[in-house]
Formats: C-alpha cells, structure tokens, sequence
C-alpha cells in the first residue's frame, strides 16, 4: 500500500513539473454517498459508500507532439475508496485505465488497460451513466475481463467520416500453448447526426484455459440509441447475450438464499429504455430495463430506476436515486452501483460528487 501511495505521489509531482512544457495534467472525480440496500436475505443495510454514480479516481494524461502529423498520447487513471481511502479494482495502482499509443489522421491506436466498445456503448446509452442504483449494469452485462475492461488491449479508433466512426480491439489471453484461450475481441460502430447517436457493439470472449478447452465462447451485441430534443432526451438499448459468460451474476453469493443457488443466463436479450429530462441545474432521470432469459430456467428480471440531479456548480452536483427489481421464477438480480454488486432488490442513494 505504501508503495502504491509513493507511486502516486510521484506521477503527480511529474504531472506538476511537466505542466508548464507540455499537456501533461492531472483530473480526478470524489463521489460519495449514502446507500440503503433491501430484500436481501441478510436483511436491510444502510451504508456510506464511494463511487456509487462514477468511481471515485485519481488520473494523469497527455500527449506530445512527435512530428509528421503525429502526437503521442497516454493515460493512468487509479480508482479508489473515499470513505476509506483503499485502492480500488482489487487493489491494481491504475485498475481503471492504463494505456499508450499514438493518434494522427488515420485516428489512434492505444495499448493497454482499456474499456471495451461494448461496454462503452451500454454506458453512453444509459440515462444513469451506468451508476448509482440506476445502473444498468444490475442487468445488462459488463464485458471483458475487468468487469467492462479488457487487459492486454490493442484499440484502433477511427475519426469520424461523415458522423460515421468505428472502434476494433484485441485482446490476447496469453496462455501458453494456445493462441485462441482467453483470447478477446471487440467492435463498435458509431452514427452520430445533429440530436441523434446510434452505436452497434460487439465482444467476443474465448473461455477457454490452461486446462478446460473447447468451452462456447462469451458473444454479446448491442444496439443503443440516443436522442435528444433539447427539452428531453430519449435512451434506448438492445442487446443479445449468448454463451457461458455472456451474462453473469453480479452478487454470485445467494443474496436471497434460494434453496437451489442461482445461475448466470447463458442466453438472454436486454431492452432498456429511458429518459432524461433537464432544466437548469436540475434534472430528471428514469429507465426501465427488462432481462429476458431463454434458457431453460427462464428466470426473467425487470428493473425500474428514478433519480434527481441538481448541479451545484460545473463540477460539482448532488444526486437522488431509487431502484427496484422484480426477480422472476428464482433469478437473482441485485441493485448495485458504479462499483458495488449490490445485496437486495431495492436501493436508494443520496450523494454527493466532484470532479477535477
């Protein structure tokens, strides 16, 4: 841990140093707030929570002009826990994003710890930013090895051409003896015109190990729409999940205390829709995602979320949000957040964030 802090400290009296000759600088986001879980078999908890609308982090980014049209560009962002001050993404230093690469014309092409186009495409479809109680992560699936992220990523990003941009990334899974186990790979196309943004994503996650070959692999796809009309702005997100994998539990501990312990669906499509509604500082949020399993079980879900934001200042807001879920024939959805798995079927959150 007294590493991890040193290390910290000294990219940020790099970034400092670096300010004045270049585009090095450093950003960060503190969300906190309180949380109260119910419908659990544990029985209600009320709890002081960090990252629960975003994760709260500490990032440092630039670039450098290289010449030839060309800029070297790089990120480091670490998460972590303001209500206790520990690292987050199982203790990583940069667990959120750490990446390098280069952009020019011909768009950018980044390696490292990256989020998946899957993932991003959930995410910029959801009202609730893919946080708070909200989250559509509670029933949509988050792709990649890293709970949205991907490891060992290679990502080409494409500039727009006519509102029309593309993404493509590779990930190796990197056991020996085989170049396909634990291989993955994802897409997006993006459509973006005047009020309208459509965004078609993709990931393919080989499941196979060291020791267990020939497993079906993890394919997941989504279509989200988004438009906004100025007094109000329409969500919409469609998805197909299918393989082991392809959507799994977040709270995989029996959180209702099922006599037959719950299971992941293996083949399932997701419809989300929403709504935001802004004016001035304030603003109104509500979504309804529907989890339809075709497997054997047929264990269904449906989620409801409203929410208020109010900006305080540009940078700083405070934030109400309310879920429930309507698990069916034994699923096992739980309402979590940014970062938590959640531990009922129902949550309220009361926060606060700030970014920098």
């Amino acid at each position: 841990m007294k590493k991890s802090i040193l290390a910290l400290a000294t990219c940020a009296a790099f970034a400092g140093s670096a300010t004045a000759q270049s585009s090095v600088g450093m950003y960060g986001l503190l969300d906190m707030a309180a949380v109260r879980e119910s419908g659990g078999a544990a029985g209600p908890i009320t709890k002081l929570g960090s990252g629960v609308s975003a994760g709260s982090r500490l990032g440092f980014k630039g670039n450098e002009d290289v010449g030839g049209g060309l800029s070297a560009l790089f990120l480091l962002e670490s998460g972590f826990q303001a209500d206790t001050g520990a690292m987050g993404q199982g203790g990583l230093l940069f667990g959120r994003q750490a990446y390098v690469g280069l952009q020019g014309a011909f768009g950018s092409v980044t390696i490292g710890r990256q989020y998946t186009p899957q993932y991003q495409t959930v995410a910029a479809a959801d009202p609730f930013g893919s946080g708070t109680a909200g989250d559509s992560k509670n029933l949509m699936p988050a792709t990649g090895n890293g709970t949205s992220r991907m490891d060992n990523a290679v990502k080409f990003a494409s500039p727009s051409v006519g509102g029309v941009s593309g993404e493509l990334a590779y990930a190796p899974g990197e056991l020996a003896g085989s170049a396909a186990a634990g291989r993955q790979i994802g897409a997006a196309l993006t459509y973006a015109s005047g009020a309208l943004r459509a965004r078609l994503g993709y990931h393919h996650r080989n499941n196979d190990t060291a020791t267990v070959k020939n497993l079906d692999p993890a394919k997941n796809a989504v279509l989200a729409l988004t438009y906004d009309a100025g007094i109000a702005k329409a969500h919409f997100a469609y998805g197909s999940n299918k393989g082991v994998n392809s959507s799994p539990l977040r709270n995989t501990a029996n959180p209702f205390g099922a006599a037959v312990a719950p299971q992941a669906s293996v083949d399932s499509r997701d419809l989300m829709l929403g709504v935001s509604v802004p004016s001035g500082p304030h603003t109104a949020l509500a979504s309804y995602i529907r989890k339809d399993d075709r497997g054997a079980r047929n264990q269904d879900a449906s989620q409801f979320a409203v929410g208020y934001r109010y900006a305080v200042s540009k940078r700083t807001e405070l934030y109400s949000v309310y879920a429930r879920i309507e698990n069916r024939r034994g699923a096992a959805y739980t309402v979590g957040n940014a970062i938590e798995v959640g531990t009922g079927d129902k949550a309220l959150n009361l926060g606060i964030r700030h970014t920098f």
